[in-house]
């Protein structure tokens, strides 16, 4: 059986699982040990250290794009891209923005409200900055969406569970998208779809707890990564200071070194 290494909250995660329920391949899903940091098997699937990562019998696949390139190929019907060049890279270029752009603003947001990175003034300011980004990339997906059921056209695919995660993440901390708009019922449906309602479940279920989190952070045990996109939005949107700090104590990580 297919392993899937991955966090039931991470959107990069999600839309994998959301592929292999939609292509009926059985798969696993493990949980690293995120907090030892101390897991040679996940290491094995992937040296950075980051999930999601794909074990199909002795093939090893990591980052979300290129383990969905994979199961594209590897198990083709039915097939999640579009049938055109032109309609592919349109779906392609769409994830990139969802895992680039949009994918920090949720991340930034769980930093302040959940792991309590920002208090007072500062977190406001910065929750305000993600409300208005959100807004214009939620604004922006309506447009692409135009006049289609999906954002893979007249079914769902590729394009639609590189999206619905990152919506949906936005939708769940108080950012849903405009009433009305072409882009909210395009989630209502997109929710209903067992392999999407699926992913999203267990992300609630995995958020058991959570109110540790804060205490695990302060002591440094837990240390969440500061990568690409995410530094990015954190410097720029006011939170220069929280990365000084949590480089300071320890309480941040960046990319891990390969030996």
């Amino acid at each position: 059986m297919v392993l899937l290494w991955e966090h039931p909250l991470s959107p990069y995660a999600q839309k994998v699982k959301i592929a292999l329920a939609e292509k009926n391949v059985a798969f696993e899903c493990r949980i690293p040990d995120f907090v030892s940091g101390q897991d040679p098997e996940f290491a094995s699937a992937n040296p950075r250290l980051e999930v999601p990562a794909l074990v199909d019998g002795e093939t090893r696949v990591f980052d979300s794009t290129i383990i969905l390139e994979y199961v594209e190929e590897r198990w083709p019907t039915p097939p999640l891209l579009p049938a055109t060049p032109a309609e592919r890279a349109r779906v392609r270029m769409i994830e990139d923005l969802c895992d680039t752009y949009y994918e920090p603003i949720a991340w930034a947001a769980m930093e302040i409200n959940v792991f309590r990175r920002a208090t007072g003034e500062l977190a406001e300011k910065l929750l305000a900055r993600g409300r208005d980004q959100v807004a214009g990339v939620n604004a922006y997906l309506d447009r692409q969406l135009d006049d289609r059921e999906w954002f893979n056209g007249a079914a769902f695919g590729w394009g639609d569970l590189a999206v619905v995660p990152f919506v949906h993440g936005a939708a769940s901390t108080g950012n849903p998208p405009a009433d009305g708009t072409r882009l909210a019922r395009w989630l209502e449906r997109a929710r209903a779809r067992p392999s999407v309602a699926a992913a999203f479940a267990a992300g609630t279920a995995s958020m058991q707890g959570f109110e540790m989190i804060p205490q695990l952070v302060e002591s440094g045990i837990f240390k969440r990564e500061y990568r690409d996109h995410r530094l990015e939005w954190m410097m720029r949107s006011g939170g220069a200071d929280i990365v000084l700090e949590g480089m300071r104590r320890g309480t941040i990580r960046f990319g891990t070194e390969l030996a």
